[in-house]
């Protein structure tokens, strides 16, 4: 009997598909290449990641206790338990899959999938060859790191998202090609473990998907806290020595200077791994390697599906892809579903200070002929931010000027990543900048700051 759903590819997309899946009763497989499920997300990607930046913000404390009234003398960072707390709740939550795939009834079949066309997948893994029936398919095959043409990554000096991980030992320095989210939060955590950071990126600001103000307050804090930041810099001719890595950089003012370090982390972007999938046995269209899909996220080969990193015209984020996932088990169970909004998609980057953002930027609203006007709140007007410590950052909100209708919301500083949540709502329930300025925020909250933002969107707010 061929299964009502395979889907192909454990990441967060993947496997959240599979458990609605088998929420829905229907008879549903997950295929995984890797040994453990969980995808580049959980494996080596947002959840290591993210536990890092926390032993970051903790050790922040540590090096400055004296700002708390604590007595702390000579504290030292044991860098082999930060990587041992790291890969203990990588492993707790690819357990945690393991078990939901158990609970859904969810057949996990280990080994690397290509489509065959009719339904049919032929999967290559430990157990041998086998062909897989299904009468709807998911690809759910995730993407991997962008490498410079002519290097390649190794487990010494030149590094992606995944080497990084795994270093055993803090860097003296470390160079950093590209500073998008990857780039950024890889500095901002070597750069408070001690680590001497050069960021260099090619384009004229730092997190260029991000609203103009944002990019320049974190360049700001960046530099003021020892990073060094150019933008407009263009690498070449990096060669690996002995136990450094040098490269040429093309500065902005168009000075050229030499540069080495003992690492260089390349975070370029992220290409969509489609290329062994079988594409070709189908009748699925690409664009520069990403698969077209229509809203309900079909493909142009009937019942066969795509969500996540691989998909054309939607960013490539965790909780995009578990969306994406929902809509597509919906459409194949005939579900009312409701089609991603790219509006909607919250982004969330977590350096220090955070960002979080949703909607359009100022200079987008702008330029899509919206009439606009913005309200902004600085954290260092938030009580709860003073009794943090955490006063850099603001919250910026841009709304349309005859309506109110929000157009977005963009936040730097504390738990910027968390705080987004309330302008994600408020977008979703198409608020308006009064609803909000009506809604109750309590204090003393870091939260306030986004109640004040939509109140100054009309000049009232109170703390400024």
């Amino acid at each position: 009997m061929p299964y009502d759903v395979v889907v192909i590819g454990s990441g967060p997309g993947g496997y959240s598909a599979a458990v609605r899946a088998g929420q829905y009763g229907l008879k549903t497989a997950l295929i995984e290449r890797q040994p453990r499920l969980g995808g580049t997300c959980l494996l080596v990607g947002c959840i290591p990641t993210k536990a890092l930046l926390h032993t970051a913000d903790v050790w922040d404390y540590f090096k400055n206790p004296a700002a708390q009234g604590i007595a702390c003398q000579d504290p030292q960072l044991n860098y082999a338990q930060v990587l041992d707390r790291k890969n203990k709740i990588v492993s707790k939550h690819s357990k945690g899959i393991e078990f939901l795939m158990r609970k859904n009834k969810v057949d996990v079949i280990k080994g690397e999938a290509k489509l065959q066309g009719g339904g049919k997948i032929a999967v290559n893994g430990p157990q041998g060859a086998q062909t897989v029936d299904a009468k709807n398919i998911i690809l759910a095959t995730g993407s991997e790191a962008r490498m410079l043409p002519g290097l390649q990554p190794d487990q010494n000096l030149i590094l992606t998202n995944v080497e990084i991980l795994d270093m055993p030992q803090i860097p003296r320095s470390i160079g950093i090609i590209g500073a998008g989210a990857v780039g950024v939060e890889f500095a901002s955590i070597f750069n408070r473990f001690g680590s001497k950071v050069t960021l260099l990126e090619m384009l004229p600001r730092i997190v260029p998907v991000e609203d103009e103000e944002i990019s320049k307050e974190l360049d700001k804090h960046f530099r003021k806290t020892g990073i060094r930041v150019e933008t407009g810099a263009k690498a070449e001719n990096i060669r690996k020595n002995a136990s450094s890595v040098s490269l040429t950089a093309t500065l902005a003012n168009g000075n050229r200077e030499e540069m080495e370090f003992d690492k260089l982390l390349v975070a370029v972007g992220r290409k969509p791994n489609t290329e062994t999938a079988g594409l070709e046995n189908t009748r699925i269209e690409l664009d520069r390697g990403f698969v077209k899909v229509d809203p309900y996220q079909r493909t142009a080969e009937p019942n066969v599906y795509a969500i996540g990193d691989i998909v054309a015209g939607t960013p490539q984020l965790a909780h995009v892809a578990t969306m994406e996932g929902m809509v597509a088990v919906g459409t194949i169970a005939g579900k009312p579903v409701r089609p991603i909004n790219r509006n909607r998609i919250p982004g969330a980057t977590y350096t220090d200070p955070g960002i979080g953002s949703v909607g359009l930027t100022e200079a987008q609203a702008k330029a899509q002929g919206f009439k606009v006007k913005v309200g902004k709140f600085p954290f260092v007007g938030n009580s709860k931010a003073t009794i943090l410590d955490k006063h850099e950052g603001f919250v910026k909100v841009i709304a349309e000027e005859t309506m109110g209708e929000i157009l977005g919301v963009h936040i730097i500083g504390p738990e910027a990543f968390e705080l987004i949540a309330e302008a994600v709502t408020a977008m979703e329930a198409e608020a308006t900048v009064e609803s909000m300025m009506a809604t109750i925020h309590a204090h003393p909250t870091i939260y306030e700051a986004i109640g004040e933002a939509f109140n100054n969107v009309y000049g009232l707010a109170i703390n400024i």
